[in-house]
């Protein structure tokens, strides 16, 4: 499971999955976690603002990471 580090108390969902590398743009980013195809911490999450914290688990496509 990869990693993402923050530095502030939380990131936005949409953030996330850049970071992560699992999408090219905030735009892409919308689309997949509209379509429901994000889960966090095991639930499909439709809200791009999500914020995540530390701890939390995000899936997409068969890859996971974790927030640290």
């Amino acid at each position: 499971m990869e990693i993402i580090h923050i530095k502030d108390d939380f990131i936005k969902l949409g953030q996330a999955l850049k970071l992560a590398g699992l999408v090219d743009s905030g735009v892409d980013a919308k689309f997949v976690i509209q379509d429901g195809l994000v889960k966090v911490n095991g639930n499909v999450e439709v809200q791009r603002g999500k914020k995540l914290v530390k701890g939390d688990v995000v899936s997409f496509e068969g890859k996971q990471f974790k927030v640290e």
